[in-house]
């Protein structure tokens, strides 16, 4: 077990059920939402969508990602995020720069880690996309490991997102190689100071031989070094539903959970949104919430932190 301090592991209570499970609800999207929607190219109204799913879903929750581009200030201005669950907010730009074979990502502009810990969150989310067999992997690693200092120096949780990308462009990832840049990706990410991995499902949807699911599940377990929870990456909901059995049966944390939850709310509005979110949302969430508590493996089985009585003096 490892000890960590006091801020982080404050964080990982604030974003976390009591028994230590994680319940993320995803709405950090932005360049994908608006595609999805025109109307939501007019920032007001993807902050209302965002706001609006936060208010009827993230009490059912542990904790919302949301990014500081539309929604976490409006959320919290509008008081859509209950006391009890925590606030995690993105660092990084939408899409990446570079070749797509050889994919860099970078912060938001005028955004960063010390502003996200005075405005209150509780963690910090940043997504990369890697290759471990990339030329650029070890520039990745050099980004993660900054980020990593910047949440130690201000006592805030990191939750690591990589994103697998094939070095072919040609080419999606097979499921054998999908399970390969996974796996090693949390043996290579996890030991450079990160707090929560949020990795993919290591084997590809179309591939529904369960026993091969659990088998690559058990090793993101024995490969990261930290909590780890599953993206639902835009799978449906009873899709997603079967993975998070695997995945917490295989030694998952818990999940961080978008559009299998509210994906059908999209192209709703007014009060057709708030219906499906306050019926078919809440339930999707609250089911998803309930196996995570049941199955999942919590965050006190990897951290514990000391507390002696002269801790203030060196803090």
């Amino acid at each position: 077990m490892k000890s960590i301090s006091i801020g982080k592991l404050r964080g990982l209570q604030q974003i976390s059920s009591n028994h230590g499970t994680f319940t993320a609800l995803a709405l950090d999207h932005r360049q994908n939402l608006r595609k999805a929607n025109p109307a939501f190219v007019n920032d007001e109204e993807l902050s209302r969508f965002k706001v609006d799913v936060t208010d009827a879903l993230a009490k059912r929750a542990t904790a919302v990602l949301l990014d500081p581009e539309v929604s976490a200030a409006q959320a919290i201005a509008q008081r859509a995020i209950p006391n009890s669950v925590g606030l995690v907010v993105a660092v990084e730009s939408t899409g990446y720069t570079g070749d797509a074979t050889a994919r860099h990502a970078q912060v938001i502009p005028g955004w960063s880690v010390e502003k996200a810990k005075r405005m209150g969150a509780s963690a910090v989310k940043l997504l990369v996309y890697y290759h471990p067999d990339s030329n650029t992997a070890g520039e990745t690693e050099d980004f993660t490991s900054n980020i990593a200092e910047e949440c130690k120096k201000y006592d805030l949780v990191l939750m690591l997102e990589p994103l697998s990308y094939s070095l072919d462009e040609n080419k999606k990832l097979t499921s054998d190689e999908k399970r390969y840049v996974v796996v090693e990706t949390a043996k290579r990410l996890t030991p450079l100071h990160v707090d929560i991995l949020k990795a993919e499902f290591p084997v590809d949807v179309n591939d529904m031989d369960e026993s091969k699911w659990m088998d690559a599940c058990r090793e993101i377990s024995s490969a990261s070094i930290t909590p780890w929870i599953l993206l639902s990456a835009a799978v449906d909901y009873e899709t997603f539903l079967r993975q998070v059995i695997v995945a917490c049966n295989a030694g998952a944390s818990g999940i961080a959970v978008g559009r299998a939850v509210w994906k059908e709310a999209v192209t709703m509005d007014g009060d057709e949104r708030m219906k499906f979110l306050r019926t078919i949302g809440r339930y999707r969430i609250s089911r998803l919430t309930s196996l995570c508590h049941a199955l999942a493996k919590p965050y006190t089985d990897f951290y514990t932190a000391d507390a002696p009585f002269d801790w203030y003096k060196t803090y």
